[in-house]
């Protein structure tokens, strides 16, 4: 376990990192639904919705990273410009500050993650809201985040695999992983990650599901200093066995990066990782197709929000052809294996049992205050 030092240094330099994060300006095309539940995450939602929205259109669920906000996010990923060409609705679910100092989505917080609690909840509820106002098709529910968004995305995907007929996770992990904040930023370098077998036991206890289960896109950037790139493989690792992949993949190229794709026994694409070289900690965009570069939103010359809509077959892709390599499929050394990342951030009820201990003692006063400042500064404690 690493000292108290070591994990304060860590959040110092979180905090300082943070600013990077800062939502942009530009043009709000969102609108806001309220009344939509009873909101046990107290999130706000945010929605788009195009002119003429057909009934049984698909709706994308788009999650934001730390320190972004839903418009923002939009402006840099381009999803409105696509809803609009493709003919879907966006459900864009926004953290606030009171919840996270960071507005990172509480992923790694046991009452957030829970099927039927916390924020989970709050973003299931918005989507029955959708589904009933603007009459969706049930059947073709997806769902996409950045980093804490993308961890929020895995969660989502975990504890409501009925809801989502795919999803999408951009520079994030796989759900359930670390308890503890050490652990935590351990996994975010893709130290000590709990292995295949434990992922995948943390899948299968979210809930009492049997399929079928949704598809999954992965994307990495190779050079990613935030979340290893061994959290990709993490990813991976976890949703294999739920889907039955034994063999290899078929590798191919998308827009110049390596694209790993794996089939069902039926011949479909249930899961792929895409692998941007070189590509530090964001969304990879192409902005001559859409969306528009920015902090965290990366032109790498490949449009993850294009490719994605094009996975989970609601648009028709834009990306240059995929071209098989000239291997096929690769052999595998061993099976899918990952890793992980994730921070605890005590709840009100312990920050209260802490207030009661440490109020007799100016000490131990002092100390809590420190330790919970260097919290609250990375967004780990509300």
């Amino acid at each position: 376990m690493r000292s108290i030092s070591d994990t304060m240094a860590r959040l110092a330099a979180m905090k300082a990192r943070s600013g990077a994060f800062q939502a942009q300006g530009g043009q709000d095309r969102l609108a806001d639904l309220t009344g939509f539940g009873s909101n046990p995450g107290a999130l706000r939602a945010r929605t788009y919705v195009p002119a003429g929205l057909a009934a049984g259109a698909p709706l994308v669920v788009v999650l934001h990273g730390c320190t972004q906000n839903a418009a923002g996010y939009d402006q840099g990923s381009g999803w409105s410009q696509m809803a609009d060409q493709h003919g879907f609705a966006l459900l864009f679910p926004e953290q606030q500050r009171m919840n996270n100092a960071n507005l990172c989505f509480n992923w790694f917080v046991a009452e957030d993650i829970r099927r039927d609690g916390g924020e989970v909840l709050s973003i299931r509820q918005m989507i029955d809201a959708m589904a009933a106002e603007h009459g969706i098709d049930r059947a073709r529910i997806f769902v996409t985040g950045l980093s804490a968004g993308g961890a929020m995305a895995a969660a989502l995907l975990a504890t409501y695999p009925d809801v989502f007929a795919g999803g999408a996770v951009i520079a994030g992990l796989p759900f359930g992983s670390a308890t503890t904040i050490p652990q935590a930023f351990d996994r975010m370098r893709g130290q000590g990650m709990p292995d295949a077998k434990a992922l995948q036991g943390k899948l299968l206890d979210a809930t009492d599901h049997q399929g079928p289960w949704p598809t999954v896109s992965i994307w990495q950037g190779t050079a990613d200093a935030t979340v290893a790139p061994a959290n990709a493989d993490a990813l991976l690792s976890q949703w294999a066995k739920v889907h039955g992949l034994l063999a290899a993949p078929r590798v191919e190229t998308v827009d110049g990066q390596s694209r790993k794709v794996w089939t069902d026994a039926q011949g479909r694409d249930v899961l792929e990782l895409i692998s941007i070289a070189g590509m530090g900690h964001g969304t990879p965009l192409d902005t001559s197709v859409g969306g528009q570069a920015m902090p965290f939103m990366i032109d790498a010359g490949i449009s993850s929000t294009d490719h994605i809509a094009a996975f989970w077959g609601i648009a028709s892709a834009t990306r240059a052809q995929e071209q098989p390599a000239k291997a096929q499929a690769t052999k595998q050394s061993k099976p899918l294996d990952g890793e992980i990342l994730a921070p605890e951030r005590p709840d009100a009820r312990r920050e209260h049992a802490q207030s009661a201990t440490t109020a007799a003692d100016p000490a131990k006063t002092r100390i809590a205050k420190v330790i919970d400042d260097a919290l609250r500064a990375a967004g780990l404690l509300r």
